[in-house]
């Protein structure tokens, strides 16, 4: 089994290349675990906090429960990953998705790298970068469509949390990365050069 860590701040291309690498390598394969399952659940909070919750400190994050599941993995058992709303900020106790071990497990999220015990356990750690404008304008669009926000609400949040989270927590992560993808998902010679090295790490891994 090969533990691949990808992380990079938020819009930063991070599930184009997680796709990316799923269409060049066998799909049977590969089994994703996005750090965004595993938020702690916040369902207590007002509708107030809830729009201003931050979700790009590492506290907000169960790594307890995200390093458990990947050990169960890891020992060839199957895990029920949770299932997070970030409209409802709650995460579900009755809804969960069954995840089979596999060759190759990607964890994605933006703040993997931030903790150690988590970090350790990756076999090639991949961090994303982007411009700080593509990635804004990646959030606007997805925050948009998928969290119910308005462009004024993904603004306040941007600059109130998300921008300085990034340079707190997620820049300074970069520094662990084995390989550093810029431009994301689209730059195609990055991605070849990862494909070459996770079938090479696995032919080592199998001799």
């Amino acid at each position: 089994m090969l533990i691949i860590g990808i992380a990079g701040g938020t819009g930063s291309g991070k599930s184009t290349v997680v796709q990316k690498l799923k269409n060049l390598l066998k799909p049977e394969d590969v089994v994703v675990i996005p750090q965004d399952s595993y938020y702690k659940d916040s369902s207590f909070l007002t509708p107030a906090q809830k729009a201003v919750h931050n979700f790009d400190h590492p506290n907000s994050v169960d790594f307890d429960l995200l390093i458990e599941d990947l050990k169960q993995l890891k020992s060839g058992k199957s895990i029920e990953q949770p299932v997070y709303s970030y409209i409802t900020c709650s995460r579900s106790t009755d809804e969960t998705v069954h995840v089979e071990p596999a060759t190759i497990i990607i964890v994605e999220g933006i703040l993997i790298f931030t903790n150690e015990q988590l970090r350790n356990m990756f076999d090639i750690l991949i961090f994303v970068d982007a411009d700080a404008d593509d990635r804004l304008g990646r959030v606007i669009e997805r925050d948009i469509a998928e969290r119910g926000k308005n462009v004024q609400q993904v603004l306040k949040r941007y600059q109130e949390t998300v921008k300085p989270m990034h340079l707190q927590f997620i820049e300074p992560s970069k520094r662990y990365a084995d390989i550093i993808i810029p431009q994301g998902g689209h730059n195609k010679v990055a991605i070849s050069v990862l494909v070459a090295t996770i079938e090479k790490a696995l032919k080592e891994k199998a001799q």
